[in-house]
């Protein structure tokens, strides 16, 4: 499966901070720390993404560096994008979507930006 980035429209959606950022693992065994090709850490951060509806959804989304975001905090998720992935473990097929983002400001930040 290649590995095409697909654009999210965060404008049509609300995004709360649902987890502090915390360091992506490369591996839960060793605690290695995952970095980028530049050598940033790379972030996890939980949100909840709704849309007018009120429909919502969790995602983990990684970013390079450490977000200035908190739980509760309403957050922009700037330049998403969502990658297909699928693996198959113990001879199952796992498949979902993984997503990125190149930064996570509060949106009081955004805006003022």
């Amino acid at each position: 499966m290649r590995n095409i980035p697909i654009p999210v429209d965060v404008s049509r959606l609300t995004f709360v901070c649902v987890t502090d950022p915390r360091p992506r693992l490369v591996s839960q065994h060793t605690g290695e720390v995952k970095t980028d090709r530049n050598g940033q850490t790379v972030y996890q951060v939980g949100l909840s993404a709704a849309d007018a509806s009120g429909r919502a959804e969790l995602v983990n989304v990684n970013v390079s560096g450490e977000p200035d975001v908190k739980v509760g905090q309403v957050v922009v998720p700037a330049g998403l994008v969502g990658f297909a992935w699928e693996q198959t473990r113990n001879g199952e097929l796992r498949w979902g979507v993984a997503y990125r983002a190149e930064a996570i400001t509060a949106a009081s930040a955004a805006r003022a930006a």
